[in-house]
């Protein structure tokens, strides 16, 4: 992962680095969080690209085993502020014990995390602007925002 401010000022606030895959609660969290949709406060880097400076590094994960390993990786070699985690549920059901004690590990090496429902309307969606048509979806768009926001 490059280091903030090697480039020139963005206004982007939220630099979203999915650490398993792109997917639709990717993209949907991504239109959570920029609800205009213009991708001037919130945008999905790709693999390599630096963290705009000012940008808050936010990490993307489902909430399985392997989504916690992931994010274990990912923060083995983090140099940057820490990150605020976005967990998306992948079912209707708690995390395995497995994935709830790595992601419990974690939390002293982040800024905070948030977890957002398992939301139905995410498999059948064609995209980001489609699942945020459900009354579910726009619910936890408004509370990811205010918990990463602090309100």
């Amino acid at each position: 992962m490059s280091t903030a401010g090697t480039g020139p000022a963005s206004g982007l606030r939220y630099a979203l680095i999915p650490v398993h895959g792109y997917g639709i609660a990717v993209a949907t969290v991504a239109r959570m969080l920029d609800p205009d949709g213009t991708g001037a406060v919130a945008r999905v880097l790709q693999t390599g690209e630096p963290v705009p400076w000012g940008a808050r590094p936010v990490l993307l994960a489902e909430t399985t085993v392997y989504g916690a390993v992931c994010v274990e990786r990912m923060l083995q070699g983090w140099s940057l502020a820490r990150p605020w985690l976005v967990l998306v549920a992948d079912a209707p059901v708690r995390p395995a014990p497995a994935a709830r004690f790595r992601f419990r590990a974690l939390q002293a090496r982040l800024a905070g995390t948030a977890h957002l429902p398992y939301l139905p309307g995410l498999r059948t969606a064609e995209g980001p602007e489609e699942a945020m048509e459900f009354k579910d979806v726009c619910a936890a768009a408004v509370k990811l925002r205010e918990r990463i926001e602090g309100k």
